[in-house]
């Protein structure tokens, strides 16, 4: 299992705008690509020298195959989307996550 990690550091002036259009449209639309099984979103608790806010989105696909695929037939468009709406109040790095194991808490 293959994470794709999508981490946002977003200026507080569009804080609100980004954060609905994350969760209406732009996760939902990466979803819709087929390419992805599952997606978190998580708030990074610690404050940037930069300021603004910063999140993390977690897509789940099963290989890095797919991945690629991904990259080339639907990332470009995904990405000008944010770039358009939000230009340089969104700060974006991705990073590729290869699921070990995982483990949880049993009674």
């Amino acid at each position: 299992m293959i994470l794709y990690n999508v981490t946002i550091n977003i200026h507080e002036s569009v804080h609100d705008q980004w954060m609905n259009w994350m969760q209406t449209k732009h996760i939902n639309d990466v979803l819709a690509t087929g390419k992805f099984t599952s997606a978190r979103m998580v708030k990074v608790l610690v404050d940037e020298e930069m300021g603004g806010i910063t999140y993390a989105i977690q897509y789940t696909t099963d290989s890095k195959e797919t991945l690629q695929r991904y990259y080339n037939e639907d990332a470009p468009r995904l990405r000008e989307e944010g770039s358009r709406l939000f230009g340089d109040k969104m700060l974006a790095f991705r990073t590729e996550l290869e699921m070990i194991s995982e483990f949880f808490h049993t009674n």
